[in-house]
């Protein structure tokens, strides 16, 4: 509901975080160092999705260095880890969408999404008009999720 009723638009990249963490809270913006970024989707499928993005503004994998990669992927196992930890899924989709024609919202900076996943956690609601039903305020969530991306939880930047 805030989001439909503001009227503020973000301008730029959502994955690029620039010099200023003063913003990272409202931005949903978890974790940053100098190879990824790690957000939460602020239009989640289900609690818990994840969006993890190169630093570099890159659209495709093959402009990404192999320390690159391996950060990402390194990422990606990190939150199955803090997923598994704190919200209980009982499985996970995790994937890229590359060019808009293959589903990717945003196409000139890669991304993958962890998407954590339950038994029955869809319905009827999304089928009958792109509605979802989330149980918990995605801004509950990500003060849930914000302590495992600090120093003592072994993740040094933000």
């Amino acid at each position: 509901m805030d989001y439909i009723a503001s009227d503020q638009e973000f301008s730029g990249c959502i994955f690029c975080p620039g010099e200023d963490r003063s913003e990272d809270a409202s931005r949903l913006i978890l974790y940053v160092d100098d190879k990824v970024v790690v957000l939460m989707n602020r239009y989640p499928y289900v609690n818990g999705h994840i969006l993890v993005a190169p630093r570099r503004h890159e659209a495709d994998l093959s402009a990404l260095r192999d320390g690159e990669l391996l950060a990402l992927m390194s990422m990606v196992r990190r939150i199955t880890e803090i997923l598994r930890a704190e919200i209980r899924p009982e499985g996970f989709n995790i994937g890229m969408n590359l060019g808009r024609v293959a589903g990717a919202g945003i196409e000139d900076h890669a991304h993958f999404h962890v998407v954590p996943r339950w038994n029955g956690d869809t319905n009827f609601m999304t089928v009958l008009g792109e509605v979802r039903v989330i149980p918990e305020h995605i801004e509950e969530t990500y003060r849930r999720l914000l302590p495992y991306f600090t120093d003592k939880n072994g993740l040094k930047e933000r």
